[in-house]
């Protein structure tokens, strides 16, 4: 079975957070491949369905961000899951709006769920959708510009790039991660850019 988790904080006045777009992918994966109900069970929302006919467990941990490898852990510590049928969705400052980049193991680089997620029983060898939201250009913006809604004129990208993440799911579902970012990045197509740099919109 595959674990896939979307990080965020719970409630409605953090729903459209950029720190949220890990909650709004597996929600788009959800529909896109009709999941059942989202209830409550292990710290979390989850929904059970099948991706390309594979078995997956979509998680929402609703201990807040800081807390979420304790929602995590009580999942794969349940199905008795190891690291690489593990999936974490979350908000990248070290990519410009709109890119994507899959990646295995490594430190935390300053995500405080991606660092509860390390600490817990799963260790740090999971697998990681990182969706790009670009850096305020200040380090000490950071905090701020996470906890702030995405801007109406990001609206159209971020749509596009969760789209994209829920339709070549079943190649995420293959453990062909190479690929599901090619095709990720092909379905919602985003320019190289400086992700200190805000994307350019048209009006």
């Amino acid at each position: 079975m595959l674990l896939l988790v979307g990080l965020g904080n719970p409630g409605a006045k953090y729903a459209g957070n950029r720190h949220n777009i890990g909650f709004m992918a597996v929600e788009a994966i959800a529909r896109a491949h009709g999941f059942g109900p989202w209830k409550k069970k292990f710290q979390a929302e989850i929904a059970e369905g099948q991706i390309d006919g594979a078995r997956a467990l979509l998680l929402k941990p609703q201990t807040y961000m800081n807390e979420s490898g304790r929602a995590v852990g009580e999942a794969a510590n349940f199905y008795k899951l190891s690291a690489p049928n593990v999936v974490v969705f979350y908000d990248e400052i070290d990519l410009a709006p709109g890119r994507f980049r899959m990646k295995t193991g490594g430190g935390a680089a300053g995500h405080n769920g991606i660092r509860s997620m390390i600490a817990s029983s799963i260790g740090e060898g999971f697998r990681r959708a990182r969706l790009g939201v670009g850096h305020p250009g200040q380090k000490e913006l950071v905090h701020h510009y996470v906890l702030s809604d995405f801007a109406k004129a990001e609206h159209e990208w971020v749509e596009k790039l969760l789209d994209a993440c829920a339709r070549a799911a079943p190649m995420l579902a293959r453990g062909d991660d190479e690929k599901y970012q090619g095709e990720v990045m092909r379905l919602a197509p985003s320019p190289k850019a400086d992700p200190r740099k805000p994307r350019e919109t048209e009006d």
